[in-house]
């Protein structure tokens, strides 16, 4: 028998994880720049020919081996978060769009930007559990290291990483940085169900991917 108060949560955290999986896919098709993450994603599909999407399912699997020794807990939420937004990327992704000219195309990435941050407002307001990238950083906050040190060397690593690998960085990449925080705030203070733990007001909460 389904918790009730799980079936209410479901819908929105699946809304979110696809919003998220439709906004990584914007930027994508815009080729201006995409999230640390996604570049990673994107560097090692240039290798491999795997689609980005699945790429992105295998890299949160393979996270879930470093929280054994963080002894971080599996939520529902972080098993539909590593299947549902690589599988939504890989489905958006195949839908023909492909915008011409750097106007359509900033368009796209800012859309795309705009979309992933609020979608990630509504998945982590659910409160059904934090992705795998985010329980690896929470997982070393736990430890007792800031989690500003932390999150900028994870993810600047992870960036390096991407680029090196041929992944795209560029305008997205810096707007990505600056713009998803402060949009995310806004979203989850709305749709929060009322679960999260509460959070220094200077500490924004991470992308839920």
């Amino acid at each position: 028998m389904i918790n009730r108060d799980f079936a209410s949560r479901l819908p929105q955290c699946m809304t979110g994880l696809i919003g998220v999986g439709l906004g990584a896919a914007l930027m994508i098709d815009a080729h201006v720049g995409l999230a640390p993450w996604d570049v990673l994603h994107q560097g090692i599909h240039n290798h491999t020919d795997v689609p980005i999407g699945t790429i992105s399912i295998l890299v949160g699997l393979a996270l879930f081996l470093l929280w054994i020794p963080l002894k971080q807990k599996v939520g529902a939420g972080t098993v539909l978060n590593v299947f549902t937004i690589g599988l939504a990327i890989d489905a958006f992704l195949a839908v023909p769009f492909e915008p011409h000219g750097l106007p359509l195309r900033v368009a796209c990435c800012v859309a795309g930007v705009v979309v992933i941050s609020v979608s990630g407002g509504i998945y982590i307001g659910a409160g059904l559990g934090t992705g795998p990238r985010d329980g690896l950083m929470t997982g070393l906050v736990s430890r007792g290291y800031p989690l500003r040190t932390v999150r900028t060397l994870l993810e600047l690593s992870v960036l390096a990483t991407g680029w090196l690998l041929g992944g795209n960085v560029g305008f997205g990449t810096v707007l990505f940085a600056f713009a998803v925080g402060p949009i995310l705030h806004f979203v989850l203070h709305r749709v929060d169900r009322g679960v999260l733990t509460p959070q220094p007001a200077d500490v924004e909460p991470s992308f839920p991917n």
